[in-house]
């Protein structure tokens, strides 16, 4: 390997570490995170240049943080009006250099400045692609073609994401800032929405061939514990931490050997991961101690807590699971909370209690090409006996998935039905 490609690997990595808090910075001084990302690409550029034949620097994320900053103060000062005297553009440049000041940059304000970054990224204004799509841009450090790979979308299509969403923030006068009081509670909520969307997309593939993309429930993960660091006291960011790290413990089950969908039920526990569970558990503690009632996320939490603590399938306390999906449904009502509630009431109370409470939603029109209504009717007919109306339920959830590995397990499911 020659010292040429050594040093732009070492950029790819040292980017996807310090991009987000470059960018953090650079947007609380200038205001703007269009031209943060310019500046911070400027930097890289440089980076580019230099490095393959200087070397990397024993402080590259300083390196970069001091290169953007003098494109910062570049920026400023041709922002100046002719008019301006030549005493007040100085003024202006030396508030610029205290303002973006390398030690407070990179450490004093870090905390603050990714706070606002992710505020910012997740701004409701937005809508939900435009936020995932930025967040994953300059949070995460993704390119655009990442980006695209891992939503099967055109490289384009996210392109046009990240600058409309640029151009939203600047004509909606979005402010770099954290924001607090009641404004900071709803401004999370998005934040968090944003996250475990990420998380989801990576842990149930909505479309492609593959059952699962484990980098974005990865970068999720990143940006909860992240945010759980920035706002310790807040008890849903814990939750939804816990929830995270919980599911993703069972990443290596969910498939089979030959890459194949492996369901809850049929798992092989001990291929779940103890550490991320023991994290998963101390992060819903957290939670619960910080008082209060439990949020939706910290109940999900809970609930995926008693799956992880039970050593078999048989084990698990749906009795206990229900009456948690009974509280998430008193807070955040929806047709899939209820979907799943009746799922463990299936499991809980019998077949034929939870198949009531599915027929109950069949004309739900949030669920009509919901694949998982058919499905989980086929599950619980099935355990029935009526397996002529399971397999027709079966072959109805494979023809409305656009994720081709859970169309062949629900096929081979509709198959079983004899």
């Amino acid at each position: 390997m020659t010292a040429a490609t050594e040093a732009h690997r070492a950029i790819e990595a040292i980017w996807r570490i310090e991009s987000a808090r470059l960018i953090a910075g650079l947007a609380r001084i200038v205001g703007d995170m269009g031209t943060a990302e310019e500046l911070a690409q400027d930097a890289l550029v440089a980076a580019l240049e230099q490095w393959p034949t200087a070397g990397v620097p024993e402080r590259p994320g300083a390196w970069l943080m001091g290169t953007a900053k003098h494109h910062a103060i570049d920026l400023i000062r041709r922002r100046q009006t002719l008019e301006r005297k030549h005493e007040e553009i100085g003024r202006d440049a030396e508030r610029a250099q205290e303002n973006i000041d390398l030690d407070a940059a990179i450490e004093d304000d870090v905390g603050d400045d990714l706070l606002g970054l992710i505020f910012m990224a997740c701004h409701p204004v937005l809508s939900k692609d435009a936020r995932v799509a930025l967040t994953l841009r300059v949070l995460g450090g993704l390119t655009t073609e990442e980006i695209a790979r891992a939503f099967l979308v055109p490289a384009s299509t996210v392109a046009q994401r990240i600058v409309r969403a640029k151009r939203t923030l600047t004509e909606a006068h979005v402010r770099f800032e954290v924001p607090g009081g009641v404004e900071r509670m709803s401004r999370l909520a998005s934040v968090l929405e944003v996250i475990y969307l990420i998380f989801n997309e990576g842990y149930s593939a909505t479309a492609g061939e593959d059952w699962m993309r484990p980098a974005l429930c990865e970068e999720a993960l990143r940006l909860g514990r992240i945010l759980a660091e920035l706002v310790p006291a807040d008890p849903e960011v814990h939750g939804l931490v816990a929830l995270m790290e919980i599911q993703a413990s069972r990443l290596r089950a969910r498939v089979g050997p030959s890459g194949e969908p492996v369901l809850l039920l049929d798992q092989d526990r001990t291929r779940w991961d103890r550490l991320l569970i023991r994290r998963g558990l101390t992060a819903l503690e957290r939670a619960e101690r910080l008082g209060g009632a439990m949020g939706p996320y910290a109940l999900q939490a809970a609930i995926a807590a008693c799956h992880a603590r039970a050593a078999t399938a048989a084990e698990t306390d749906w009795p206990r699971i229900v009456a948690l999906y009974d509280a998430v449904a008193q807070l955040a009502p929806s047709p899939v909370v209820e979907l799943n509630r009746a799922v463990a009431v299936g499991m809980a109370f019998g077949p034929a209690a939870g198949l009531d409470l599915v027929d109950g939603l069949v004309r739900e029109p949030a669920l009509e090409a919901y694949h998982l209504l058919p499905a989980v009717r086929g599950d619980l007919l099935r355990k029935l006996g009526r397996y002529v109306e399971a397999r027709a339920e079966f072959e109805r959830a494979a023809s409305l998935t656009e994720n081709v590995a859970e169309r062949k397990l629900l096929q081979k499911r509709a198959a079983e039905c004899t």
